[in-house]
């Protein structure tokens, strides 16, 4: 084997070895942004009782900071249904019942 076909191999292995980082997942990108507006909601809510505003105004910005939150929680469940569990269901895996009761788990911890 010459230098050069040895380099050449090392090159090869290298490149392959390195794969190619995919970017956030679309449905990611999208909670991730609606998480910097509800963060930007939460400061507002600090300025407001620092400043002493109104009760009411500000139970008002905490209740629509909570239905933010909850929208993120919304698309990030609708994630894991299409993919994780929908693959779990194709795959006729054992995992279901545990990603049920993982999902039961979660529900169970939520104001109905």
């Amino acid at each position: 084997m010459t230098e050069t076909t040895i380099n050449q191999s090392m090159n090869e292995k290298t490149e392959l070895e390195v794969p190619e980082k995919p970017g956030p997942h679309p449905t990611n990108k999208a909670a991730f942004r609606r998480l910097k507006i509800i963060e930007g909601q939460v400061k507002g809510i600090q300025r407001m009782i620092e400043d002493e505003k109104y009760c009411i105004d500000i139970l008002t910005q905490i209740s629509a900071t909570r239905a933010a939150l909850d929208g993120v929680g919304k698309v990030i469940l609708r994630r894991h249904l299409d993919s994780c569990v929908s693959n779990a269901i194709r795959s006729d895996d054992v995992q279901i019942k545990e990603i049920l009761d993982e999902l039961m788990q979660i529900f169970a911890k939520e104001e109905i």
